[in-house]
């Protein structure tokens, strides 16, 4: 190519990795002529067209970059990002937190939803203080009922699991046997009666014939032993018409307590004798009856003061799940001794059980009214949280946030504690949802949900009445 007249080569400035490439030289110079002439015109009238500056002297001799820096550089970088995300959790919360500072500072910050909650309203009254047993019913008398004579039953007077009174009359033997016996002892008796007053008038032939020097002395002593010996024997016959009558009462088996019999063991016909080993019924007593609980042996201080004051402590019993309330009774009985092998003592109360609601052998829940506290500050046991300056609770204010109180808690019975210091009568207190609140969080309860609810039914309802009617046409 040749240059025009006029025209002059511009100088370069900067190095242009294409056109100083060899490759691109060795062509330069078959198409144009020698490296020196027209190789080096070209370049600039390349570098012209392009609008880029011609490559100095000291930026043509510079070296490309080894390919193992590159490696280098991109070992470097993945290191430095697998470091990054291990320590995630030390950096993430710190950017996340100035994020949102930057976010509140900026735009408007999106507010937070209120926290759904559950409240309770502190309250003062007497809080009653319990110790909880797991006792056993026990009736104060257990009667076996067994024969004391042999013979056939031949009368069944009870009905099974009637209740029953001293003296009733339960069942009855055969009492001809014993009947034909008594009538053989008074009979006997009555001979050795008559035996004895013949012996009582012969002794007094003798003494008057004795004054008289009649008879010797021999026969008036004789006489007198006679007399003796019947009187002897007219005492045993007499035992043994005792014996035959008593025999005879024992026929008839009488109700020895009051209380409530079982079931029939024995049916009538059968011959009950007085060695059997089972009875023929078990009569229970059931009014009043008692409970025996367990109580920690550390609580007996407790309750020896009460005793001491001269106070009688009331005890109730309730199932098995505290669901329902059997009897009301009173502490009856300290045990004299604690149980080394459980580290309690026995407890003894006693329940009227008029209406026989407590039965012997029941297992029952007994709670033992030790205390009572007047004019108690109380709050749901729920409400009342541990923290690191102590027990808190947060109180609701007014615009519906949370305030996290210290309270100072007295004695806990159940789910309600007594606060000593922190809380008056009538603050609302949180008791569930406690988990998701802080400082100064915006709750909500059910109550105010369906509130809000009701007011926009209200709203849209009046809405609906105030639109404009279409007219007929």
């Amino acid at each position: 190519m040749v240059l025009a007249a006029g025209d002059a080569v511009k100088p370069h400035s900067s190095f242009d990795p294409v056109s100083n490439k060899p490759a691109d030289r060795a062509a330069d110079s078959r198409t144009n002529g020698t490296a020196e002439t027209n190789g080096e015109s070209h370049s600039a009238i390349r570098h012209e067209e392009r609008g880029q500056p011609e490559p100095g002297p000291a930026a043509a001799q510079a070296v490309p970059e080894s390919p193992k820096r590159h490696v280098w550089r991109w070992i470097i970088v993945v290191a430095l990002a697998a470091g990054a995300w291990y320590g995630r959790s030390y950096w993430l919360p710190w950017l996340n937190s100035a994020l949102g500072r930057s976010n509140g500072n900026g735009a408007a910050a999106r507010p937070s939803r209120p926290v759904p909650v559950r409240t309770a309203t502190v309250v003062k009254r007497d809080l009653d203080l319990y110790l909880n047993g797991l006792g056993t019913v026990t009736a104060f008398k257990t009667v076996t009922l067994k024969s004391r004579v042999d013979g056939e039953l031949v009368k069944v007077a009870f009905t099974e699991g009637q209740m029953v009174k001293e003296g009733d009359l339960l069942a009855e033997i055969d009492p001809r046997p014993f009947e034909a016996e008594l009538e053989q002892v008074e009979g006997t008796l009555a001979k050795d009666e008559a035996t004895l007053e013949l012996a009582k008038l012969n002794l007094e032939r003798v003494q008057e014939l004795r004054k008289k020097n009649s008879i010797a002395q021999q026969q008036v002593d004789e006489q007198v032993a006679a007399v003796q010996q019947m009187e002897g024997t007219v005492q045993t016959d007499a035992g043994l018409v005792a014996n035959a009558r008593l025999q005879l009462k024992y026929c008839k088996i009488i109700a020895p307590i009051t209380g409530r019999i079982g079931l029939r063991l024995v049916d009538q016909g059968n011959i009950v004798h007085a060695s059997d080993v089972m009875g023929m019924a078990v009569i229970t007593q059931l009014q009043p009856i008692a409970v025996v609980f367990p109580i920690s042996q550390d609580e007996i201080p407790r309750v020896q003061k009460q005793m001491n004051s001269g106070k009688t402590l009331t005890v109730y019993a309730y199932d098995r799940g505290f669901s329902t309330r059997l009897a009301t009774g009173k502490l009856y009985a300290i045990d004299n001794q604690v149980d080394a092998t459980t580290g309690t003592v026995k407890f003894k109360a006693v329940f009227d059980n008029e209406d026989n609601m407590l039965f012997p052998n029941q297992f029952v829940n007994a709670r033992l009214l030790v205390d009572t506290l007047h004019d108690a500050v109380i709050v749901p046991s729920a409400a009342v949280q541990r923290g690191p300056n102590g027990m808190f609770v947060y109180v609701v204010q007014p615009d519906d946030k949370v305030h996290m109180q210290t309270v100072v808690t007295g004695e806990a019975e159940g789910p309600e504690t007594a606060v000593a210091t922190g809380l008056v009568s009538g603050d609302v207190v949180v008791t569930d949802g406690i988990d998701k609140l802080k400082e100064g969080s915006e709750i909500t309860t059910q109550e105010k949900e369906r509130e809000k609810a009701k007011r926009a039914e209200a709203g849209q309802g009046a809405g609906a009445g105030n639109a404009p009617r279409a007219e007929k046409t």
